[in-house]
């Protein structure tokens, strides 16, 4: 039994049901009907009955898409910052992938969880339990975790109210015309290449906002950016940058691997400060990340590049 949140109130219940069973909206709708679901103990079948503040919701069944657990592996290191009964952050290194999926089925971020947090296999999606959110592969930096049944439905509601603060710092190809601006614009799967993101007039909204912390014209033109993200699409700030004509330094997906960085064995986008909701206290928790040392040492090339030729103001670090 789960007490729909403040950010839930008046949502259709088959919106509610698919973030507490990590379920499709579909999934959702077929476990209503069949009678799996009550609010207040009072057994509902119609999935658009709106949802009040507080209401007690019961999911009595699995949902129909059941998929199978995943074992845990002590092997992976995780870099926890913040645990408690229900939510958990961690400080992701690139290269680590956050669960499971196609080519990666080991190894993963959440398997390292579940070996230090065997109850997380209760919480959402078991083939990613207690996952809200995620981060690219070779994004470094910071990822909430749900930890309790409640932590999860209360942090899918403030994703889904884009009431989550994720910040990240970027540095991209050539120098943007506004210090800071947004970039409005939907996206959805490549039609040409699978693999990719793409802006297209059929992708879900997507909104990234931006500012430009420095820039740098040598050993190339470059700008280090902060990007907030309003929304939370694959590869979001990849594709938006690359959209803009300034595609992140590093990214060979999306043009942005080449001299004089392409000894850089990652894209420079690090995910620096993290805050939300805590689904049990109100309390808005905060974190901040700072770069890791191979993005550091590339500021750092850039920064000493340009003391080399005029006095500058001292770098803003994450």
């Amino acid at each position: 039994m789960t007490s729909v949140p403040s950010a839930l109130a008046g949502e259709r219940i088959d919106r509610v049901v698919a973030l507490m069973a990590a379920c499709t909206r579909a999934e959702a709708s077929a476990l209503i009907a069949a009678g799996g679901v009550a609010i207040n103990e009072a057994v509902v079948t119609k999935g658009s009955v709106r949802v009040e503040e507080g209401a007690d919701i019961t999911v009595r069944v699995d949902p129909p898409a059941a998929r199978i657990a995943l074992e845990a592996d002590p092997s992976v290191d995780v870099v926890v910052v913040h645990e408690d009964a229900d939510v958990i952050v961690v400080d992701k290194p690139a290269g680590l992938v956050v669960h499971p999926g196609a080519g990666n089925r080991h190894g993963t971020l959440v398997q390292g969880l579940l070996a230090r947090y065997p109850e997380l296999a209760t919480v959402g999606d078991p083939a990613r339990p207690g996952i809200v959110h995620r981060i690219d592969k070779d994004t470094s930096g910071l990822l909430v975790v749900a930890r309790s049944p409640d932590g999860y439905l209360h942090l899918g509601a403030q994703i889904a109210a884009h009431s989550v603060t994720r910040r990240y710092l970027a540095l991209v190809w050539g120098h943007l015309d506004a210090p800071r601006g947004m970039i409005d614009a939907p996206i959805g799967r490549s039609a040409r290449t699978p693999t990719r993101m793409a802006v297209s007039a059929k992708g879900r909204d997507a909104r990234t906002t931006y500012e430009v912390i420095e820039a740098y014209d040598d050993p190339a033109s470059v700008a280090l950016l902060r990007c907030t993200l309003d929304t939370g699409r694959t590869h979001q700030i990849r594709v938006h940058l690359q959209t803009i004509g300034h595609a992140v330094v590093g990214d060979r997906r999306y043009g942005g691997h080449r001299e004089p960085f392409n000894d850089l064995r990652r894209f420079f986008l690090h995910a620096e400060h993290l805050e939300f909701e805590h689904p049990s206290s109100g309390a808005r928790l905060t974190f901040d990340s700072v770069l890791p040392a191979e993005l550091d040492e590339v500021l750092s090339r850039l920064q000493a590049t340009a003391s080399d030729r005029e006095p500058s103001p001292p770098r803003r670090r994450a």
